[in-house]
């Protein structure tokens, strides 16, 4: 049979063949095609049943789709050879064109059922269904439903069909594939894409990244951006699921339900890579993924900085094209974050209407930790991204390049925040990345190297973090430390001590890098430059400091931290130590040369080694040795001779200038021999009397200037010397009395000479030399030591109320520069532990002092010249508790558990609560406060007040803002600025804007201003004055003398923030509104959600609105006020106009609806803003006429050079006042301009509610003219009246007889 169908179809009989078929069924048909396929002929018998079924008979149709089913039938089955399988399939394709649309839409319906039942197990025979889908597109018209309909429309029902069914996870890869070769309009692709994305969940992670190469293919036909959203949000939410089973590890089923980490790791970093390579063949794919990140950052960025998708992105940034692009995106997003995160920590208002952000720095950190399994092609711009975060948001230079060293714990700036986060994905990549850790070192010393005029403080702290995470690591990259040695002496002094002290924990492991340094260091100490021997001196000091003597103190007062790794090299523990012995002497052979050179070297020589004596105490012989022979040159022999001690040798000559050429003072810390001498020794003695010459412009004053600050340090070290040796000896106090006597005579002396000068700067209190550990120590004894065997030499100190001031004036001087720079003078100031210790003990004192003695008291007592002690306590605690804050974050429990003058002797609480403590010591200054209130005015000190209010606002920043301490805070606050009425403006400034900032951290402070608005009015009149003003006061601080400009200019700054707040979140409902659109299927939620926001937004305008329109009625006083005023009603205008384009576009995408409350703002704005704006730019502009006529009038009996010089400075404050007017008709415009737009969009009438604005070009103001046609008619009828009445006067003059001259007696 089969041989006879051939033959007929060779011999081209068409109507034999067709006969003969027509006689054979379909069965028998069947049999044949499965007897000659599996027999791997099957070409020639098909073509030739398909040549005796044509299409135009019914018979030939029906026959073919029979065909058509076997052969897809036997395809499926799996039992042909994939060639004959593809032999088949092509035959089939070629005669698709031919069937009707009814046969391909019963065989398209074939496949769709196929599918939905999961038959298609092979896949082989959906090759097919692209050609059936292609052929059924090109039908004019088909049967559906009983009617007609287009065959590109039926096709199009199908693949809507197709997805919205059932997929057997096995068969999504080929359908995929399969419709690669299918023609799909946009609208077909989104409904394929949307559906395989939705297929990611049920399947095989293995099967991930073949899915997502085959949908890459797809995607060049469209829907780029579909599928990158879907691929990185369902990562996301893996990665989601893989932190919930690792924080609920207890949950067997979580983890039998979910997929190992590692798993997923390498599936994450494969798909990754085929994105990439699909990026780098086709562009278009890269920029829609940019376009994905640039409109993703505007709503909820959680979308888009997730940890998956920072690794797309930075192996994206590998492509030279998109580099910069990526890296721009990151910076912005990054900074933005921690803005908004800051911008929301800072009103509790934000922090109830949108949940917390996204912490992208933890997102990226987590790309750093999952980089390890095998995500080679993220290092390097990981590495990029740190660099790049550190180079741009890193310190600004300071002076001379130098900065001080800040805690790493104080970042608080978005900036600083930044720069922290690329140190940590640094120092987190080099810990877990061994190929990339010579890189890393080699680009952190490049640029401590390089950058020698900006701040490298941050880059020498990463050097440290690296060093001290892996020293032993770190040995194999030694070659790159020893090179960066040998630009040590071309770097500054403050770069070559952070980068010697960061890399010290290696000097100990490594003999060859110790041994290079030293090379390097005495190099240096013969150079001609003056920073490059410093800079040896630094070197030498920190290795005297590190290489310990056999019979040094312990380690313990150490301030390097060692790893174990490093106590385990040195374990020949005796070797070292005597090789260190050798090691130090002959360093302090070379420190010696030192002794010889200029001030500067020497002075930090001898800062440097009090430190060495108390870390390698065995060297004190040798030390103590050195600086007796140095001493000696200074010091008078003769007993009888006085001064004993020859100040020309510390001066040189240059130039015709006086130098200082030996820092005596310093050098006196070692030495205790000439206390008496000193005390014997009168001003004369040193040339000093009152007839010396102080001034600055000649060399003998300045000789006289250098000779005093000399003697005044050397006084100052004795003084510390004889109270820490005199073991509370009467005498030796007595002497210390003595020597501040003659301290306090010389500085008084300068400080009048200085007054007559023309250079107040000069009149600044000198360095002292007190050691901030004496000064703890002094300030214990005078006002805490209540030891009875200590109380007859205490009193001898006590005796002298100066004495003690001078102690606390000293204390300040050392806390002003920790609070500046991080340090203090003197030995240990650059020991952070130790500085916090005294710091706490010196913070004991002043609060005891303070709240021990009143300072009432102590001012009834003796009036004093300067300020008193309390206030001078008062200032000392304020800058304390700033750089507690600022300096020592993570210490605060330590700190105020340090300080409690309660539990003297309990010992140091480890967890104490900080809010319950620090409302404590809030109670204490509030009580201060009260008192201070409750007197009379007289009595009323203003400066204690002020420094008050700014201990308490600034302790109440460790207040937690949900505790109920932070209420009574705020409550009593509020009720102190409503029931006292003080005149006092800096008073009420510090106050007020405390009451401010804690307000905004429980709720919005809008109902506060509208109060606040309604006092200010009141006291200050309308802008009308025939309207007469109900008088009321909701705050008493609110009166005549402080309304304005403080009150008013405080209020207009809370307004601006409130504003800002608001448009802040008008952006975000922006972004939302964005997302929305896309993701229309979750429209009802995300427009749920924003309700309360829209809701907010409004009542929060609407109050601020009413607020506006108080102070626009106020007769304002020209100046700062209205300036500020019609600035923030520009803000103002500006925000209300965001806030209609946010509806514009919500009616634009069809994702929003006007409510009436929005309706009820337009119209309050219309009613009660606007046209008072016009009105109060009307009275502005009076006003400054009336001040430029003044000015002019001023001026008349005055010189004409005075008076041009008035008349320019009115012009000139006019023309400054009046530029933000014409900005406000702008912004005024522009939102009823958009105004028209929303009525359009919304055909809600919103124009109703606005007047007609007022023409500023030309503008006649009817009453005015009225008025002044009035009074010119007036002046007229008087003329009149004048010239009458002198016609008169004549004539009458004219009749009367002249008077007859009276005779001279």
């Amino acid at each position: 049979m089969d041989q006879k169908i051939l033959d007929l179809a060779t011999a081209e009989d068409l109507q034999g063949l067709q006969q003969f078929l027509q006689h054979t069924k379909e069965q028998e048909v069947g049999a044949l095609i499965t007897r000659h396929a599996l027999k791997g002929k099957i070409g020639m018998l098909v073509r030739a049943i398909f040549k005796g079924s044509p299409c135009f008979q019914t018979e030939g149709v029906c026959r073919r789709l029979f065909v058509y089913k076997h052969c897809m039938q036997l395809i499926e089955s799996g039992d042909l050879q994939s060639d004959i399988a593809t032999e088949m399939i092509g035959l089939l394709m070629l005669e698709a064109h031919q069937l009707p649309g009814a046969t391909l839409a019963e065989l398209a319906n074939l496949f769709v059922d196929a599918i939905k039942g999961g038959s298609t197990i092979s896949g082989k025979s959906l090759d097919l269904f692209p050609t059936i889908l292609t052929a059924l597109a090109s039908q004019e018209n088909l049967n559906y439903g009983g009617g007609q309909l287009k065959g590109s429309e039926y096709k199009k029902q199908l693949i809507n069909t197709l997805c919205s069914s059932r997929w057997d996870p096995k068969c999504v890869i080929h359908l995929t594939s399969m419709f690669r070769d299918v023609v799909l309009s946009t609208e077909e692709l989104q409904f394929v894409m949307v559906k395989v994305l939705q297929m990611f969940p049920k399947l095989d992670l293995e099967e991930l990244p073949p899915l997502v190469y085959q949908l890459l293919l797809l995607s060049s036909k469209g829907c780029k951006k579909t599928l990158l959203e879907g691929t990185i949000t369902f990562f996301h939410q893996q990665d989601q699921l893989q932190k919930e089973e690792q924080t609920e590890t207890e949950s067997m089923e979580l983890e039998a339900a979910t997929m190992p980490q590692d798993q997923l790791r390498h599936v994450e970093g494969t798909i990754i890579l085929h994105i990439v390579f699909a990026i780098k063949l086709d562009c278009n794919l890269g920029r829609d993924f940019i376009k994905y990140l640039k409109s993703g950052q505007q709503g909820d960025t959680s979308r888009v900085v997730c940890s998956f998708n920072i690794a797309l992105m930075l192996s994206v940034a590998r492509i030279h094209r998109f580099e910069e692009q990526v890296f721009d995106f990151l910076k912005t997003v990054i900074i933005k974050s921690f803005k908004d995160t800051q911008f929301q920590q800072n009103s509790k208002f934000l922090q109830d209407l949108i949940p917390g952000q996204c912490n992208v720095s933890e997102m990226i950190l987590e790309t750093v930790a999952n980089s390890v399994f095998g995500w080679d092609h993220v290092t390097e711009s990981l590495v990029q991204l740190g660099f790049i975060f550190m180079d741009s948001f890193g310190p600004k230079a300071g002076l001379f390049g130098k900065v001080a060293g800040t805690n790493s714990s104080s970042a608080k700036t978005p900036a600083q925040q930044t720069c922290k986060l690329g140190a940590k994905i640094l120092l987190e990549t080099f810990k877990v990345h061994e190929s990339i850790r010579s890189e890393i070192l080699e680009q952190v010393l490049n640029r401590v190297l390089t950058k020698t005029t900006s701040s490298i403080n941050h880059y020498i702290d990463l050097l440290s973090d690296i060093v001290t995470s892996a020293p032993l690591v770190l040995l194999d990259s030694s070659s790159k430390v020893i090179e960066a040695f040998d630009h040590l002496s071309y770097l500054p002094l403050s770069t070559v001590q952070g980068l010697l002290k960061a890399v010290q924990p290696l000097l100990k492991v490594s003999m060859s890098m110790k041994d290079s340094l030293i090379l390097v260091l005495r190099k240096a100490m013969f150079s001609s430059h003056l920073d490059s021997r410093k800079s040896a001196v630094a070197g030498f000091l920190l290795l005297l400091k590190n290489f310990k003597v056999l019979g040094s103190l312990a380690s313990s007062q150490c301030t390097q931290s060692l790893t174990a790794s490093q106590v385990q090299v040195d374990v020949h523990m005796r070797y070292n130590a005597s090789a260190n012995e050798a090691l130090c002497l002959e360093i302090l052979g070379s420190l010696r040369r030192c002794l010889s050179q200029q001030v500067d070297v020497r002075l930090m020589l001898y800062e440097g080694l009090f430190d060495v004596l108390r870390r390698n105490s065995q060297l004190a012989d040798t030390i103590l040795q050195m600086l007796l022979s140095q001493l000696k040159r200074y010091y008078e022999a003769e007993e009888d001779l006085l001064p004993p001690l020859k100040l020309e040798g510390c001066i040189t000559s240059q130039g015709g200038q006086i130098y200082l050429h030996e820092p005596l003072h310093d050098l006196e810390e070692q030495l205790d021999t000439i206390t008496r001498r000193m005390i014997k020794s009168e001003l004369e003695d040193f040339e000093l009397d009152k007839s010396a010459d102080f001034s600055l412009i000649s060399n003998v004053g300045n000789k006289n200037n250098i000779y005093a600050t000399l003697v005044m340090g050397v006084y100052e070290v004795l003084m510390e010397h004889n109270f820490i040796t005199g073991n509370y000896s009467v005498n030796r106090f007595e002497d210390v009395i003595s020597l501040f006597n003659r301290y306090r005579k010389l500085s008084d002396l300068l400080k009048e000479k200085s007054r007559k000068g023309k250079s107040p700067s000069s009149s600044k209190t000198a360095r002292s030399l007190l050691s901030f550990s004496f000064v703890s120590c002094i300030l214990t004894a005078l006002f805490r030591d209540n030891t009875q065997s200590h109380g007859e030499s205490l009193a001898v100190l006590r005796s002298s109320n100066e004495f003690m001031r001078y102690a606390v004036s000293v204390a300040l001087q050392k806390i002003q520069q920790l609070e500046e720079t991080g340090q203090t003078d003197g030995p240990d100031g650059q020991n952070t532990e130790k500085t916090f210790k005294y710091l706490c003990e010196v913070t004991r004192v002043l609060l005891w002092r303070y709240t021990s003695i009143p300072s009432a008291v102590e001012e009834s007592g003796k009036k004093e010249k300067g300020r008193t002690i309390s206030l001078l306590c008062l200032e000392g605690l304020l800058r304390i508790f700033n750089t507690v804050q600022h300096r020592y974050l993570n210490k605060i429990q330590q700190f105020l558990s340090a300080i409690d003058l309660v539990s003297d002797e309990e010992g140091e609480k480890e967890n104490i609560n900080i809010t319950e403590k620090s409302a404590f010591h809030i109670r204490q200054f509030q009580r201060s406060l009260v008192t201070q209130l409750s007197g009379d005015e007289e009595d009323f000190n203003s400066k204690e007040s002020q420094l008050l209010v700014s201990i308490l606002s600034t302790l109440s920043r460790l207040l937690e803002p949900t505790s109920e301490q932070f209420g009574q805070m705020l409550t009593w606050t509020v009720k102190i600025c409503k029931e006292n009425n003080l005149e006092d403006m800096h008073f009420c400034k510090g106050l007020m804007s405390m009451m401010f900032s804690l307000h905004v951290l429980r709720k919005s402070p809008v109902s506060l201003l509208q109060e606040m608005c309604r006092d200010i009015h009141s006291c200050l009149g309308d802008i009308d004055q025939d309207i007469e003003i109900e008088e009321q006061s909701h705050f008493a601080m609110v009166n005549s003398k402080t309304a304005a400009p403080t009150v008013v200019q405080l209020v207009l700054s809370q307004m601006e923030k409130v504003l800002d707040e608001i448009d802040w979140l008008i952006t975000k409902m922006k972004g939302q509104l964005s997302s929305a659109k896309e993701l229309t299927d979750e429209n009802s939620q995300v427009s749920t959600a924003r309700e309360p926001v829209e809701k907010a937004i409004v009542l929060q305008l609407g109050t601020v609105l009413t607020a506006f329109h108080e102070l626009i009625q106020t007769s304002l006083p020209a100046g700062s006020c209205v300036d500020i005023l019609l600035k923030d009603l520009v803000k103002m205008y500006n925000v209300l106009t965001s806030l209609v384009k946010y509806y514009i576009q919500g009616y634009t995408g069809h994702v929003a609806h006007l409510p009436a409350r929005f309706e009820k703002l337009v119209k309050l704005s219309g009613s009660h803003l606007t046209p008072q704006c016009y009105a109060f730019i009307t009275y502005v502009q009076n006003v400054q006429s009336v001040t430029m006529s003044f000015g002019g009038g001023a001026g008349k009996k005055k010189d004409k050079r005075k008076m041009m010089a008035a008349t320019t400075a009115a012009m000139a404050r006019v023309l400054r006042e009046t530029k933000p007017v014409p900005n406000l008709i702008f912004a005024i415009e522009q939102y009823e301009k958009f105004l028209i737009h929303l009525t359009k969009k919304s055909k809600v009438n919103l124009m109703q509610y606005m007047k007609l604005s007022t023409a500023r070009d030309f503008r006649i103001n009817a009453a005015t003219l009225d008025a002044a046609l009035q009074e010119q008619e007036a002046e007229e009828i008087q003329d009149v009246a004048d010239d009458q009445s002198n016609i008169t006067v004549d004539e009458n003059l004219e009749n009367r007889e002249p008077k007859k001259k009276k005779r001279k007696r």
